[in-house]
C-alpha cells in the first residue's frame, strides 16, 4: 500500500482521452485514481479496512437521508466527477441535486460525469495528507454549483467546513455536523464516523 498518493506525470504526447481514462481506471480497479487541473495521475491505495467502515457509516447517513429527502443523489466513493479545470475527482462522498443531474446525458452519467457536486465530503485516512486533501477542497470549492464540503480528520477529530467565498470553519471534536440549507435536515452524527 501506498503511504501517500502517489502523482504521476504524463507526457503531453500521451494524454489521455476521457474514454482513455475511464478504461485506465476500468483495469486498475484496485487503485483510487484521480487527476488534478494539471494533467497529472493521482494515484492512491484503497482505504484500509477501518477507514472504510467509517466511511460506510457516513454514506449510509448521507444516503438515508437523501432517499427521505428526495430532491437529489448521494454517491459513494467509487463515483467519478470531471470538474470544469478537466481534472477527474471522486470524493468520499457527495451529493448532486436532482435538476442538475437531470440536465446531464445519460452517456455523461455513465463515466466520469461533467459537473461538481453541490456537496462533498473527504474523509481522511491515516496514510493522507492534510496538505493534499485541503488543496483538493480548494479545488472543489472554486468549482460551479459546490456550495457545501467537509474535510474531517478522524485522527484530530476535527471537521473543517468549506463554503464558496468565504472563510473555512473548524469544529472541534462536534457530536453532529449540520448540512445546513444545501441539504436541509441532514445531520451527520459524527459517533459513527470517530
Amino acid at each position: 500500500m501506498f503511504e501517500e498518493t502517489m502523482i504521476l506525470q504524463m507526457p503531453s504526447s500521451l494524454k489521455m482521452t476521457e474514454e482513455q481514462f475511464f478504461e485506465f481506471c476500468q483495469v486498475n480497479q484496485d487503485l483510487r485514481i484521480e487527476t488534478n487541473k494539471f494533467g497529472e495521475l493521482l494515484i492512491m491505495s484503497p482505504v484500509g479496512s477501518e477507514t472504510g467502515n467509517r466511511e460506510f457509516n457516513l454514506c449510509v447517513q448521507l444516503g438515508l437521508w437523501s432517499e427521505e429527502d428526495g430532491t437529489g443523489l448521494a454517491f459513494s466513493s467509487s463515483a467519478g466527477f470531471t470538474l470544469s479545470t478537466g481534472a477527474k475527482k471522486s470524493p468520499d462522498a457527495s451529493w448532486i441535486k436532482l435538476e442538475r443531474w437531470m440536465s446531464l446525458s445519460q452517456e455523461e452519467k455513465e463515466r466520469f460525469a461533467p459537473i461538481c457536486p453541490d456537496f462533498v465530503v473527504e474523509l481522511m485516512s491515516p496514510s493522507d495528507s492534510l496538505k493534499i486533501l485541503q488543496e483538493k477542497m480548494e479545488e472543489y470549492m472554486a468549482e460551479p454549483g459546490v456550495k457545501l464540503g467537509w474535510l474531517i480528520d478522524r485522527k484530530e477529530r476535527k471537521v473543517y467546513i468549506y463554503r464558496p467565498g468565504m472563510p473555512n470553519e473548524c469544529l472541534e471534536n462536534p457530536e453532529t455536523v449540520s448540512g445546513e440549507k444545501v441539504l436541509p435536515g441532514f445531520v451527520l452524527k459524527m459517533s459513527k464516523v470517530w
